[in-house]
């Protein structure tokens, strides 16, 4: 029989499954970040725990492994200057003639939907070392957005 025809197992015919890709750059994080790192690692430690088949055991240890490194290569931001936007500030921004209020965060806890952006994110590094009152370019468009005010995300 050809060997074209032969097959020893399914398992020779899977997809590999690779690790779970990290964001580039540093791994930058607020206290309430690292804190949600540190809650992720212990569920899933209880989850790999509990968990009685070996393929789902598998997918959830890839996923702390994730999560473990996550945690390794945290570093705590450093805490921005007062009036100036840096990586855990809540800032108040008017664009396109309305006013919205954004949170730059590290990239595990953002959630654009909750306005709670990457540090990383376009939006983001425009804000960046803006002061209030300052106009920032964005998006090809100078003076795009207005700083109307800027305060520290509470713990």
């Amino acid at each position: 029989m050809s060997v074209a025809f032969r097959r020893e197992s399914d398992e020779e015919h899977k997809e590999p499954k690779f690790e779970l890709p990290l964001p580039a750059g540093a791994n930058l994080v607020t206290r309430r970040g690292l804190a949600l790192i540190e809650a992720k690692v212990v569920e899933l430690e209880a989850a790999v725990a509990a968990e009685g088949e070996d393929e789902p055991r598998e997918v959830l240890k890839r996923e702390l492994r994730y999560w473990n490194t996550r945690r390794t290569t945290a570093q705590i931001a450093p805490v921005p200057e007062d009036g100036v936007v840096g990586i855990g500030s809540r800032v108040r921004i008017r664009m396109n003639g309305r006013e919205r209020v954004i949170d730059l965060v590290g990239h595990d806890e953002a959630d654009p939907s909750a306005d709670r952006l990457a540090f990383q994110a376009p939006l983001a590094q425009a804000l960046i070392g803006a002061e209030e009152g300052e106009k920032v370019d964005f998006g090809g468009r100078p003076q795009a957005i207005e700083i109307l005010g800027i305060e520290t995300i509470p713990d």
